[in-house]
C-alpha cells in the first residue's frame, strides 16, 4: 500500500519545475549529489546495483552514470510525474543500465526485486515522514541492501536550540532572497518548519540509523539545516 503522504519536494513544485526551484530553496543542493558520488567512489568496490529512492527527476543518477560504467541503476519515486521527467532525462542510457520501479514511497515499498543493491541513496526524500514511517523507511533500505553495502541519506535536521533554529531560518531567508525568491514565498517556506515537516536532530538521525542495524554510521556533510549520512550494513 502506498503512503498518501508526500515523500519528496515534488509536493511543492511541479515535476517540470523541480530542478530550477530546488537549487534556489536548499543551499548546496547540487553538492548533495556530488558528495554522495564521492562517498560511493571511496568504497573498495564498484557497485553492481544502485537504488535511488525518492529519485525525483533523476539528476543524481544522471550525474553518477558517467562515474560508474558497470553499475546498473534502479530508480523509484512516489510521483509518476517525477518518474516521467527522470525517464526523459535518462533516455540516453542503455536499457540494460537502468530500470524504473513502480511509483512508491520507501516505507511503502513491497515489490520483490531480484537485484540486491550495493548502494541505496535517499536524498531529501524522507523528511515528511513521522517517527514510525521514518523507522520503517530506514528498515526497508537496510533489508534491501546487500551485506557490506552503503546507504546514503540527506535529511533536514533540527538545530539543537530554539535560538539556533531562529538564526538558521534567517540564514536561509537571506540565501533564498539572494537567489531571487520573493519575500512572501520565502516566508511560506520557513513557516513549514514544525507545521508540515518535523525535523529531528543529527543525534536522533544517527540513533535511528544505528538501531536499524547498520554497523557503521557516520555524518559526512552538514550545511544550514541539512545533513548527509552514510551507513554500512
Amino acid at each position: 500500500m502506498l503512503s498518501s503522504k508526500p515523500q519528496h519536494n515534488s509536493a511543492k513544485y511541479p515535476p517540470e519545475d523541480f530542478d530550477a526551484n530546488i537549487t534556489k530553496t536548499i543551499p548546496y543542493y547540487d553538492s548533495f549529489h556530488m558528495e554522495s558520488i564521492k562517498v560511493v567512489k571511496s568504497l573498495p568496490y564498484s557497485p553492481h546495483v544502485w537504488l535511488d529512492t525518492g529519485c525525483g527527476t533523476g539528476t543524481l543518477i544522471h550525474r553518477a552514470a558517467g562515474h560508474f560504467q558497470n553499475t546498473r541503476f534502479l530508480l523509484m519515486d512516489p510521483s509518476e510525474g517525477m518518474l516521467e521527467q527522470a525517464k526523459k532525462k535518462l533516455s540516453y542510457l542503455p536499457a540494460g543500465k537502468i530500470r524504473f520501479l513502480e511509483p512508491s514511497t520507501t516505507e511503502g515499498f513491497f515489490a520483490n526485486i531480484d537485484e540486491k543493491p550495493d548502494v541505496i541513496t535517499a536524498i531529501q526524500c524522507h523528511h515528511y515522514l513521522n517517527h514510525e514511517e521514518r523507522i520503517k523507511a530506514i528498515a526497508v533500505c537496510y533489508e534491501l541492501l546487500e551485506n557490506d553495502g552503503m546507504f546514503i541519506s540527506f535529511e533536514n535536521i533540527r538545530p539543537l536550540t530554539k535560538k539556533g533554529t531562529a538564526i538558521f531560518k534567517e540564514y536561509l531567508r537571506d540565501f533564498q532572497l539572494a537567489l531571487g525568491k520573493d519575500a512572501h514565498e520565502v516566508q511560506k517556506y520557513l513557516d513549514r518548519f514544525d507545521t508540515e515537516y518535523f525535523p529531528i536532530t543529527i543525534e536522533e538521525h544517527l540513533d535511528l540509523l544505528r538501531k536499524a542495524g547498520f554497523r557503521t554510521v557516520e555524518m559526512f556533510w552538514y550545511s544550514y539545516m541539512q545533513a548527509g549520512f552514510y551507513c554500512i550494513k
